[in-house]
């Protein structure tokens, strides 16, 4: 290293290598793995981690190595994640026989030694230390490097070379298999299929994985958050049943949050864990495969900080307080109920919380949900996976929520109702991961048309109300909380949920009781288990579809019985004709149950009276999908309410080019002064099917779609997980954006359109823009914002 001749020798060998790359000749590892210039100039002061090394991870790594779909589960979210490595098994596998072993960071390991005995192999060196042997051991490096050996084409699309499908085959090789990989797979260095490093992000990873890679130890909890901590742990961990049942209660459907404790910065979050160790001891976190799951051993419940990078698809907020502290005493404790006995953590019981919990009073359960019903929808639909065809295979592309009043006279918030009916609520989580692949389709069928049934026959009698009347049967949000009405986004296999009524009147809409709340978090948020077997999952699919149904059946309900069945049918059609059967026969189709209908669009008139009912929780009206008189014009500057009717024309293109379109597109807006003030958009592609409801059939959709009654959504804010594409365009040439992209007829116009505004993968000004985007997000949404996934960006 101190022979000067040595080094301009290996230097001169490194940029030869180097030029050759552009030629795409093989280059092994053994040839050009280690750049002896940087080790000669490496710095003598210690990389910082978190000011140097994490910015450069998070914006160009973690966005594509952050969640479970990360490739080779190589997770780069936080220093446990980095140390555990890589492992060439797939989490999602929806053909897999028996379910496999969890590999959930800070759960089912929790030392680097535990998780090579899970299979995991390193990325770093863990040999004999010098700064030679931390590159030369290190597949991090080589991946790196081999990008720098062989960068990626800087214009155009990429070749067919790159395979970017979400399924695409793993190599994942260890440092003995890198020589092989590096010869088969010159292209497949890291960033994968996305532009290089700049020199300065490439340098920095390179000295630090050179310096040995330091990592600082976990974050205590900060001084405003550790006393809260401590009342909550008292609060969590009462010794009477009613406190049990409640905690209980509460883990089993907050587990997977980010919670916020006020008075603590925005980028601060903790989380509930149960532990073998009461408060005030080290927590000793319990790993079973469900919250629900019996740990043979007492429990405690406890919070422990949210270690590593936040990403935007697991980012799921919710506050706790001394106002929330209260508010759980009001529902849950002020209430006059026993709670005889605890229920058991039995598989039948404890994945029916219909069963589980009946001793606390539904109206306390169902109160609880509503404060915080967005978070809980996007339990589902966002999620703790990263995947959703099982909950989203079966939802439109866009559609509206609303809930039923907690005081509504309805029997499914009754709680002798409830207990009647428990056992004729249980779902497919209590197979847990055998082999009965359709089980569930017909036996949860029938204790589903039982359940259905029974509801029918009960409400015989019901004497039919005007509409007006019926729109107290709608929950107002108490007259301030926003969660009173949600729109839902699918984006093929994610999707988002927002406050308020978004977009064009949608074809379908859902009004959700406690019960169909409930049983969704349990069926795809508590009782999921991404590492199951294709039976869990198919089941699991299956009964989504009665889910689904239930709460568009509950829409219907509100429109005119001679209406109904029409308005039914048309969502009915393809494969998921069959769904209609999935009742069997039922009366209340035809029975009479809202009347003081004024004009032949039910449908329309339905939604009025909700936005209207709802007021100012409905949303805005929405100017740019929905407005249609100036009432709904926002008072904006000039310059920005121009884009905004740009948008708005953008909006009503029709229907057939959404085809050619991303599912999700973030638009950014150049308004010619700092980057800050530039506008960000999202356009929302909504497909129309004739099914949603084939998990197996998603590569053959376009069997299935029906492209005349495609619409698109498009919002003033940045919506969504996983962007499939950028535009960039300038303010003054707005119009001209909107005009060209509204006369787009086949896929080689579409392609002139992205020539001209698009970002492709190959761009050199690709990073620059998607760090705009990730920062703009994080000053629209300060602690809901989380770093975007560009897994499924398109080659376009």
């Amino acid at each position: 290293m101190k022979h000067n001749s040595l080094l301009t020798a290996l230097l001169i060998m490194s940029l030869l290598l180097a030029a050759c790359s552009s030629k795409e000749q093989s280059i092994t590892a053994d040839q050009a793995v280690i750049e002896y210039d940087l080790l000669y100039n490496m710095p003598k002061v210690p990389i910082d981690y978190d000011a140097e090394v994490r910015p450069v991870l998070e914006n160009r790594c973690v966005v594509c190595h952050g969640c479970y779909d990360a490739p080779c589960q190589l997770k780069l979210t936080s220093p446990e994640g980095i140390h555990r490595g890589a492992n060439k098994k797939k989490v999602y596998d929806a053909a897999r026989v028996t379910a496999d072993e969890p590999t959930r960071l800070f759960i089912d390991a929790m030392t680097t030694e535990e998780w090579r005995q899970k299979g995991f192999a390193t990325v770093l060196n863990e040999g004999t230390f010098s700064p030679r042997a931390n590159l030369e051991d290190s597949v991090m490096y080589r991946m790196l490097r081999q990008k720098q050996l062989f960068p990626q084409a800087r214009t155009g699309m990429l070749s067919d070379d790159f395979d970017l499908g979400l399924d695409r085959a793993q190599s994942c090789p260890t440092l003995d298999e890198f020589d092989r990989y590096a010869a088969e797979h010159p292209k497949g260095g890291m960033p994968y299929a996305m532009p290089n490093l700049s020199r300065q992000d490439y340098n920095t990873l390179v000295y630090w994985l050179a310096q040995g890679s330091p990592m600082p130890e976990d974050y205590p909890p900060s001084k405003a958050a550790a006393s809260q901590i401590k009342q909550w742990e008292i609060f969590l961990n009462g010794d009477s049943n009613k406190e049990k049942l409640v905690s209980r209660y509460l883990y089993e459907h907050l587990f997977q949050a980010h919670l916020h404790f006020s008075d603590t910065g925005d980028r601060e979050f903790y989380r509930l864990v149960r532990s073998t160790t009461a408060p005030g001891t080290p927590v000793d976190i319990i790993p079973t495969r469900r919250p629900y799951g019996d740990s043979g051993t007492d429990v405690y419940y406890r919070i422990v900080r949210n270690q590593g990078s936040i990403v935007a698809k697991t980012h799921m907020v919710y506050e706790l307080s001394d106002k929330r502290m209260q508010r759980y005493k009001e529902l849950f404790f002020k209430p006059d109920y026993d709670v005889a006995a605890l229920p058991s953590y039995e598989a039948a019981v404890a994945s029916n919380p219909i069963k589980a919990f009946a001793a606390i009073p539904v109206k306390s359960r169902y109160r609880f949900l509503l404060d915080d019903a967005r978070f809980f929808v996007e339990g589902f639909i966002k999620g703790p996976v990263c995947r959703g065809q099982i909950a989203l295979n079966v939802i439109e592309d866009q559609f509206w929520v609303v809930f039923f009043d907690p005081d509504a006279p309805i029997m499914s918030l009754s709680d002798t109702f409830l207990n009647e009916v428990s056992d004729y609520l249980a779902s497919p989580a209590e197979l847990q991961d055998n082999f009965k692949i359709l089980t569930g389709k017909s036996y949860y069928d029938k204790l589903f048309q039982k359940y259905v049934h029974t509801k029918d026959s009960l409400s015989a009698d019901f004497k039919p109300v005007n509409i007006d009347e019926a729109m107290s049967y709608i929950w107002d949000g108490d007259g301030n909380n926003p969660n009173a009405s949600l729109t839902i986004f699918r984006h093929s296999d994610s999707a988002s949920v927002n406050f308020g009524f978004i977009g064009d009147y949608p074809e379908t809409a859902w009004v959700m009781d406690y019960s169909v709340l409930e049983r969704i978090h349990y069926l795809l948020v508590a009782g999921y288990d991404v590492y199951g077997n294709l039976g869990h999952q198919l089941n699991t699919r299956l009964y989504m579809d009665f889910l689904r149904t239930e709460g568009e059946d509950y829409f219907l309900v509100f429109l005119p019985a001679d209406k109904r069945s029409a308005i039914r049918d048309s969502w009915y059609v393809g494969i998921r004709k069959s769904n209609k059967d999935d009742e069997g026969k039922v009366s209340w189709l035809n029975r009479e149950f809202v009347k003081g209908y004024n004009t032949g669009d039910v449908q329309l008139e339905l939604y009025q009276h909700l936005e209207n009912h709802l007021g100012k929780l409905a949303g805005d009206r929405d100017y740019i999908n929905r407005c249609t008189t100036d009432k709904c014009k926002p008072k904006l500057a000039e310059k920005i309410l121009r884009v905004d009717k740009a948008m708005q024309q953008a909006a009503k293109m029709d229907g057939g080019i959404v085809q050619f379109l991303p599912d999700l597109a973030f638009i950014r807006v150049r308004m010619g002064g700092k980057p800050e003030d530039d506008l960000a958009y999202s356009m929302i592609s909504n497909k129309a099917y004739k099914n949603v409801s084939s998990m197996f059939a998603e590569a053959k959709l376009g069997e299935h779609r029906d492209y005349k009654e495609d619409t698109q959504t498009i919002v003033n804010w940045l919506e969504g997980a996983y962007p499939n594409f950028f535009y960039v365009v300038d303010v003054d040439d707005v119009d001209a954006f909107v005009e060209q992209y509204n006369t787009i007829r086949n896929r080689e116009e579409y392609e002139v359109f992205v020539a001209r505004y698009g970002l492709r993968r190959t761009s050199e000004d690709f990073w620059l823009h998607a760090d705009w985007f990730n920062k703009q997000y994080a000053r629209e949404q300060p602690r809901l914002s989380g770093i975007y996934d560009l897994n499924r960006y398109q080659n376009r």
